[in-house]
């Protein structure tokens, strides 16, 4: 089954095992020494990753090891770009109105004895 990558980073142990990954490649014994969570916890979570390609598990020897696959992430950032313009078009508003407010208010400060 594929996941969704909006299911995947929901939660905020996903998230951290995104970022810890992102910064170097770890076998999922070295993920789990990061967190205070059982093993079958943290495989539970690398499967979820894996399966919604936030992250690919590469057999190597022995060894496998989880890498980030940040690429993927771009769907997310997709989907949230309206919004974040929205909002930062809404909040630069607000600055300008609080700004004039602020001003109108010196000038009147200003003005009375």
């Amino acid at each position: 089954m594929r996941r969704d990558v909006f299911q995947a980073i929901a939660d905020p142990n996903r998230r951290a095992i995104i970022n810890l990954l992102s910064q170097e490649r770890l076998t999922p014994n070295g993920v789990a020494s990061h967190f205070d969570i059982s093993r079958p916890a943290i495989s539970k979570h690398i499967k979820i990753l894996a399966e919604c390609g936030l992250i690919t598990v590469k057999q190597q020897g022995r060894e496998r090891y989880c890498e980030a696959n940040l690429k993927t992430l771009v769907e997310v950032s997709d989907w949230i770009e309206p919004y974040r313009k929205f909002w930062e078009a809404k909040l630069d508003s607000l600055v300008d109105y609080l700004n004039q407010l602020q001003s109108k208010k010196s000038k009147n400060n200003g003005t009375k004895k």
